[in-house]
């Protein structure tokens, strides 16, 4: 099947990624015939983004899918969602399946053709999406690559192949740097907060922004900061501080800090055993 021809689709899970992916689809010349809504925020974004789809139940959005079936479905629940629609004899011959998750390959659909079809970007269910999608890369694991690159062409992304047992990595990495960069970028905006700063953000944003620009240009050599210097004097003031709450993670953070300023020459060892005490002392009695 030639992703270069209008594919009729179908798209079980219309959460955030699956509403998205599915009107990017439709603008890309495919043809959403039906969807799986089963919340009520679900069937509001497929409204929205997904106007001409019927809404239906996953074993009947299967079999109204002719060519493309997309799952995008949390990755916990994908084995029990294609297990179901096998049961049921939803899936047909000819069909090909697609799942939007990182963590998972193709062993998760069985013995039927399909692929691993994972965006590297973050959603939010809403138009504001589409306008991100174009140049992303794509984490694709499918044994016709042919037909992935094409589907990932039509939708303004790179092909980035994966392989069926590093997934598990490349998804936390995935994870890891974003998920993560949230959680951080949060915890440092309560910090400021707490200290009296009556607009965080606008501290944080020129900060954060040339950080990250930094170390995807520069990678270590972008490490800056009192951890990097060996500076034991002040990070222990940090550790005075800090609440209870956010003492585990600001400890974490900064061992794998040093240690990848002592791995890349910024921070000579020497320099790095009172720094490193510091650490170890405070995480002994830190709360778990």
């Amino acid at each position: 099947m030639s992703a270069s021809s209008s594919l009729t689709v179908g798209v079980v899970g219309a959460g955030r990624v699956g509403a998205v992916l599915g009107a990017a689809l439709n603008a890309a010349g495919h043809r959403v015939v039906a969807a799986a809504a089963v919340s009520a925020a679900s069937r509001d974004r497929a409204a929205r983004l997904l106007p001409g789809a019927a809404i239906l139940p996953a074993d009947e959005v299967a079999r109204a899918a002719g060519d493309l079936l997309l799952l995008a479905v949390p990755d916990d629940a994908l084995a029990g969602v294609v297990s179901g629609l096998a049961t049921t004899g939803a899936l047909r011959p000819g069909q090909i399946v697609a799942h939007t998750s990182g963590a998972h390959g193709l062993a998760v659909l069985g013995d039927r053709p399909g692929l691993a079809l994972h965006p590297a970007m973050t959603f939010t269910g809403t138009a504001v999406d589409l306008e991100r999608l174009p140049g992303i890369a794509w984490g694709i694991t499918t044994a016709d690559r042919v037909f992935a690159a094409r589907l990932v062409a039509d939708l303004g992304g790179i092909p980035e192949w994966v392989a069926e047992d590093a997934r598990p990595l490349y998804h936390a990495a995935l994870a890891h740097g974003a998920n993560h960069l949230v959680t951080l970028v949060n915890e440092a905006s309560d910090l400021l907060g707490a200290a009296g700063i009556a607009e965080p953000s606008r501290i944080l944003s020129p900060l954060l922004h040339a950080a990250l620009d930094n170390a995807l240009r520069l990678g270590d050599a972008a490490l800056t900061g009192p951890v990097s210097r060996g500076d034991a004097g002040t990070v222990g003031k940090h550790l005075d501080r800090l609440p209870a709450e956010a003492l585990p993670a600001y400890l974490a953070l900064a061992r794998r800090t040093a240690d990848r300023a002592i791995a890349s020459g910024r921070l000579r060892p020497q320099d790095a055993a009172l720094l490193l005490d510091v650490l170890s002392r405070a995480a002994v009695g830190s709360p778990s």
